[in-house]
């Protein structure tokens, strides 16, 4: 296999609660990636995004305004492209989207290889289980297509707001590997931070990426920035590119 690569999903609740308590328990997950959802998109959006990222000791390599979406990455990892797809609109719901980003991991210092590819993706899905399957299907879709195009495998983080054995997570592991199945570690539940009962963010990703291990690290320094810094709990995975 290629070199490793953490990937860390994360719903941050527009950074209402205490954003230097998300800069804490990601930099001491100590991510290559990071796929954001509830990112800040109102007043001062822009600036809000680059101060989080520079807290985090990382830099934003895609996402817009629109829908609350980021990735941010390590400055080991290069940015080789990124897109943007607004995804159907549904009266009386929020906009939904996917963000993208092509990267290339190189080894870890002081290891020869040639760097691997890989193309990071974000995405929160609808509370509305009609509309949550129907964008489940268009961000399928999409990332398929980014990947023929990239010539690169996919992982995708995200806020599901759907359980496993639900029809858009089943539509999911349909077409990727779900990574805390594959390899669980860790703690289990992601909702909510206070009072975690519910598994619904998740990590999914094409066969070729191999799963060291994915979950909620158990640790007890950072129980209390988990409740400080937002709703839901973090999910990080350990991979291998092919």
């Amino acid at each position: 296999m290629g070199p490793p690569v953490r990937v860390l999903g994360y719903n941050i609740r527009s950074l209402r609660d205490d954003p230097a308590a998300v800069a804490r328990v990601v930099r001491a997950l100590a991510p290559d990636v990071v796929c954001l959802q509830e990112v800040p998109r109102f007043r001062g959006w822009r600036g809000r995004r680059r101060a989080l990222a520079r807290d985090c000791g990382l830099r934003v390599v895609a996402g817009r305004r629109a829908a609350g979406l980021a990735v941010l990455a390590a400055p080991r990892v290069r940015g080789l492209a990124r897109e943007f797809h607004l995804l159907s609109r549904v009266p009386g719901l929020h906009r939904r989207a996917l963000a993208v980003a092509v990267l290339e991991i190189p080894e870890p210092d002081g290891r020869d290889g040639p760097p691997g590819r890989l193309i990071a993706a974000s995405t929160h899905l609808d509370l509305a289980d009609g509309p949550r399957r129907e964008h489940t299907g268009q961000v399928i879709a999409l990332l398929d297509r980014a990947g023929r195009r990239h010539d690169a495998p996919v992982v995708l983080a995200g806020d599901v707001n759907e359980e496993p054995g639900g029809a858009s997570w089943t539509l999911l592991t349909g077409r990727f590997q779900d990574a805390r199945a594959v390899a669980p570690v860790g703690l289990e539940e992601t909702f909510s931070a206070r009072d975690p009962r519910r598994r619904i963010d998740g990590v999914f990703l094409d066969p070729a990426i191999g799963v060291v291990g994915c979950g909620v690290p158990d640790d007890a320094a950072l129980r209390a920035d988990y409740l400080a810094a937002t709703d839901h709990r973090p999910v990080v995975a350990d991979l291998r590119l092919p």
